[in-house]
C-alpha cells in the first residue's frame, strides 16, 4: 500500500474551475472518502489521482513519486466503477484474471491470486457465470474483484454502490468496510451519500464547489464542522439554521432572534465571541438536540406541528416556529397530531453558532469536548 498527497491542485474545463487549490494527504491503510453534493470536483479529483484526468496545476504524489507525467496504466491505482465495466463476454474468472493477463502473469500465478480474491469476496462457487447472470451487489463484488487480484497501491472507488438498491446498499456498505479492513489497503471513496462516508470512512474530506472545506474524522465533521455548509450538509434530518444577533445585555451574551432570546453567560469562557457583538449571526441546533418543555422553563419556544412522519425508532417533527418550519427529532413514537402546539426547550450547551460573513463555525456544543476526549 502506500500515502497519496496533492498539493495545490486545480483543475479546469475551459473557464470553468472544477477543483481549485487542494491540498491533501492520504496516509498508508487510510480510508479517505471525498464527500459532497453533485458537480463539487470529488470525481474530478479521483480522475487526476488516477491519471485519467490531466491537472491544470498542482502536483500528485504516489508513495512520495511524483506521477504528474506517469500514465493512468503505470500508476499502479486500480479504479473501481459505478457502472462496474466488466466485459459481458467473459465469466466471472476472465473479467477477474484480464488485467493480469495483459501484464503477462504466469497462469498459475493469476489463477492463485483469483481464488485468493474470490475467496475475500466469497464469489468463488461464481467464477464460471457471465455477468448478466449476476445480481447488481454480485457484479460489484466481480469489479473489486478485479482491483484485489492486481495487489495495487492504493484503490479507487467511485460511488460504487450508487446502483444498487437501498437495502443492498447497506448490507454491500457493511461487506466492503470488512473486505478493507482485512485488505489493509490505501482506499479513497468518492460519494454524494454521507451515510457511506459517516460509517466506512477513516477520514472524511468534505468538497464544495471545489474546495476542500474540511477533513476530519467523521464524528469531527459531525460534532465540530468547520464552517455552516458542512454543519448542513452532513447530519439527516439536516441542522436548523435560524438567523439572529448577538447582543450584550446586562454582562451576558444573548442571541436573539425573532422568536427567541439564548443567553450564553456561561460560554462566554469556552470561545471569544466579543468580536461579533451587535452582528448578525446564524443559531443551529441539531433536530436529535431539542426536548420537549413540560412546565415553566428557560430557553423555550413553541409552534405548530405542520408534519409527522413517524419512522419507528424516532418520529420527526416540523414545526412552524414564527416564519421558518423547524425539523425536530424525538426518540420512540411521539403522540401528537397536526396542528398540535408543541413547546420545546432549546438547551444552551447544544447550540452553534456561525458568523453570518464568514460562515465560519465560532461557538460548539460545549458537551461536544467530552465525546471527542473520549473518541481519540
Amino acid at each position: 500500500m502506500a500515502t497519496i498527497e496533492l498539493k495545490n491542485l486545480s483543475k479546469y474545463f475551459q473557464n470553468v474551475c472544477a477543483v481549485r487549490d487542494v491540498n491533501l494527504r492520504i496516509e498508508d491503510k487510510e480510508f479517505l472518502t471525498l464527500l459532497g453534493p453533485s458537480g463539487c470536483g470529488k470525481t474530478t479529483t479521483l480522475n487526476m489521482i488516477a491519471g485519467l484526468e490531466k491537472p491544470t496545476q498542482g502536483e500528485i504524489y504516489i508513495d512520495g513519486h511524483l506521477v504528474n507525467q506517469v500514465s493512468a496504466s503505470r500508476r499502479d491505482v486500480a479504479m473501481v466503477f459505478q457502472t462496474y465495466a466488466l466485459y459481458p463476454h467473459m465469466t466471472v474468472r476472465e473479467n477477474m484474471a484480464f488485467a493480469l493477463k495483459i501484464r503477462k502473469v504466469q497462469k498459475e500465478a493469476i489463477e492463485t491470486k483469483v481464488n485468493e480474491a474470490a475467496e475475500i469476496l466469497e464469489i468463488k462457487h461464481m467464477l464460471d457465470r457471465r455477468p448478466r447472470q449476476l445480481s447488481g451487489g454480485q457484479r460489484q463484488r466481480v469489479a473489486l474483484g478485479r482491483a484485489i487480484v492486481r495487489n495495487p497501491k492504493a484503490f479507487l472507488l467511485d460511488e460504487p454502490l450508487s446502483n444498487l438498491d437501498a437495502a443492498l446498499r447497506v448490507q454491500m456498505r457493511a461487506e466492503l468496510k470488512m473486505i478493507f479492513n482485512r485488505l489493509e489497503a490505501t482506499a479513497v471513496y468518492v460519494t454524494h451519500d454521507q451515510v457511506e462516508a459517516m460509517t466506512m470512512s477513516n477520514r472524511i474530506a468534505i468538497f464544495n464547489a471545489g474546495v476542500i472545506q474540511q477533513v476530519a474524522t467523521p464524528l469531527d465533521i459531525y460534532y465540530r464542522p468547520a464552517n455552516r455548509f458542512v454543519a448542513s450538509f452532513v447530519g439527516s434530518p439536516s441542522i436548523n439554521l435560524v438567523a439572529g444577533r448577538l447582543e450584550e445585555a446586562e454582562g451576558q451574551l444573548v442571541v436573539r432572534t425573532p422568536d427567541l432570546e439564548l443567553g450564553l453567560q456561561s460560554r462566554q469562557q469556552e470561545v471569544d465571541l466579543l468580536s461579533l457583538i451587535n452582528r448578525s449571526v446564524i443559531l443551529g441546533i441539531r433536530p436529535e438536540d431539542f426536548a420537549l418543555a413540560t412546565g415553566e422553563q428557560p430557553s423555550t419556544t413553541s409552534g405548530k406541528l405542520e408534519v409527522i412522519e413517524r419512522m419507528g425508532s424516532s418520529t420527526i417533527l416540523y414545526l412552524n416556529i414564527g416564519h421558518q418550519l423547524v425539523t425536530v427529532e424525538m426518540s420512540g413514537n411521539l403522540q401528537a397530531q397536526l396542528g398540535d402546539k408543541i413547546r420545546l426547550i432549546l438547551p444552551p450547551d447544544r447550540i452553534y453558532i456561525f458568523d453570518q460573513e464568514s460562515n465560519k463555525t465560532v461557538l460548539f456544543p460545549s458537551s461536544t469536548k467530552a465525546v471527542d476526549k473520549i473518541l481519540k
